[in-house]
């Protein structure tokens, strides 16, 4: 097995591609900083010019015995047309350099076939008439369809290579050309051949899938199902790796590990780009996808796809990544950063299958769950959530909310500075101020009243303050916003990760010439 541990990787084996409703089959994954590569065998010419590959029109007359002297394979069940076998001895003479084992059919008697699946191409030839016209052009994925060989001087197939249990499909000429009285009129002609033409089996591109803004998904669309040791890659313009299956668990996770990091890397240089054009209260601090568990979920659609960006003051939630900046005004839900509640989801605490979950309490007291692939995103997530968080309650300093004391309109601020001051909303009279420090226990009743128990420095006893607001939530999540920035504030490893993550924005705004805050209100004592 072969561990990842750059950004660029190659590995060949046991991999398989399930493509709709094809049969797996075998690919060959590469990985690239931008651009995950995923490769099938395939037969190709690699010298000589195929000129057999044009469409060609070529008519056939009915034979006394065999029919047209034609074997068939293929058809639209296959997502391939309809292809030649075998040519009759017979008719390989007739046809010859006209017609090639190999030969796709793609109109007869001017009728377009190459949609019609193969019982349906087999209709129209038995009522052809005694004359039948084909236009017709030689596939590069015949060769490998039929299992040619890569023979360069060959000038006949034996029909054991050509058809039969090779194949995955039944051969046709039994209905075409054969009479079972006359084996010998099913021998092959060649496949196309001139001076100098060379095929070989090599490994060519399947698909192409951009990483930048890229998801991955290990879960069958919409469920809590995981698939076992597979996964597949959805670039954001909805082309699909369709779904690649590994051999074991760990070389799984390293194929994980390795694609989610270089989306990361990739959508961190992006955000470094867009915020240059951001004022400082702007940034994007972290973008990248999500699932999102919907609220009414059938079983066959538990989760949806969004993109979360943290930006400035807010949290965005978006169905697609947002590429202009009308975009950022298109939204399907924003949200204020510090009135709302990030927390990770463990053990009973998670709602179905999927075992890396983390909720979004809103400032109306709704939980909004999300789902993410690896340990290691959910762990980036909450990072960037503090982060956020921080950045934003260091920006503004104070929050100054509405509420009700003693039926009379009053006014709560949460000063980073000063802690908590409560004041009447008319006179701006103070009637109490406490520090973060003092406060030692509080309780809400889950709907507008909160009750606060603050120590008197003085006489050390515990003093309660009951107020009550509109936005019950709203408060209790801005308060514990700006608890966990004080606390932060005393991280050493915290601080170093702010002061590394604050060094882009400042040489991207470095023409600001002061900290951009809001003043604090003023009381009268």
């Amino acid at each position: 097995m072969l561990k990842i541990t750059s950004c660029e990787a190659t590995k060949t084996g046991i991999y398989l591609l399930q493509d709709g409703s094809e049969e797996p089959f075998n690919i060959r994954l590469h990985l690239a900083k931008d651009i995950l590569t995923i490769q099938e065998q395939d037969v190709i010419c690699v010298s000589g010019e195929p000129f057999y590959s044009s469409e060609r029109t070529v008519t056939i007359r009915r034979q006394t015995i065999g029919g047209f002297g034609l074997s068939i394979k293929g058809g639209a069940e296959h997502k391939i047309p309809v292809v030649i076998s075998k040519i009759s001895k017979e008719q390989k003479t007739e046809l010859s350099g006209l017609l090639f084992i190999g030969d796709g059919i793609l109109q007869i008697n001017g009728i377009n076939v190459r949609s019609y699946r193969h019982e349906e191409v087999v209709q129209v030839l038995r009522n052809a008439g005694e004359e039948v016209t084909l236009t017709v052009s030689f596939l590069k994925r015949t060769p490998a369809f039929l299992k040619l060989p890569l023979c360069e001087d060959c000038s006949c197939i034996p029909s054991d290579q050509s058809s039969g249990t090779s194949s995955p499909l039944c051969d046709s000429g039994l209905h075409l050309n054969y009479h079972p009285n006359n084996t010998d009129t099913l021998s092959c002609s060649s496949w196309p051949m001139s001076p100098g033409l060379r095929w070989e089996k090599r490994w060519v591109d399947l698909r192409l899938i951009p990483l930048l803004h890229a998801r991955l998904s290990q879960y069958v669309p919409g469920t809590d199902i995981c698939r076992q040791n597979a996964f597949q890659v959805i670039a954001v313009d909805g082309v699909c790796s369709g779904v690649i299956q590994c051999p074991s668990t760990d070389e799984c996770t390293d194929w994980l590990q390795a694609i989610a990091s270089n989306i990361s890397a990739l959508t961190k240089h992006n955000v470094k780009k867009i915020n240059r054009n951001f004022p400082v209260n702007q940034q994007i601090v972290s973008m990248g996808w999500v699932d999102e568990k919907e609220q009414d979920s059938v079983q066959d659609r538990m989760y949806t796809p969004k993109f979360l960006a943290l930006r400035g003051s807010s949290l965005f939630k978006f169905s697609a990544p947002p590429v202009t900046t009308w975009d950022w005004t298109r939204a399907e839900k924003s949200f204020t950063g510090y009135e709302i509640m990030f927390k990770i989801l463990k053990g009973n605490e998670l709602v179905d299958k999927r075992k890396h979950c983390f909720s979004v309490q809103t400032d109306s007291g709704e939980d909004i769950f999300f789902s993410v692939e690896l340990e290691c995103e959910l762990l980036l997530w909450e990072k960037a959530f503090q982060m956020a968080t921080f950045f934003e309650v260091e920006r503004i300093q104070c929050k100054t909310y509405a509420c009700i004391v003693d039926s009379h309109l009053m006014g709560l601020t949460i000063d980073f500075s000063m802690g908590f001051v409560c004041f009447d909303a008319a006179t701006k009279a103070v009637l109490w101020r406490y520090k973060f420090s003092q406060l030692k226990g509080s309780s809400d009743d889950g709907k507008s009243k909160i009750k606060f128990l603050f120590q008197n420095q003085d006489t050390k006893l515990i003093e309660a303050k009951e107020l009550e607001f509109s936005n019950l939530f709203a408060v209790l999540h801005c308060i514990h916003a700006f608890f966990a920035a004080k606390v932060a504030c005393l991280d050493p490893m915290f601080v170093s990760s702010r002061n590394a993550a604050m060094a882009p924005v400042v040489s991207a705004t470095s023409t600001l010439t002061g900290p951009s805050r809001i003043s604090k209100l003023k009381y009268t004592s």
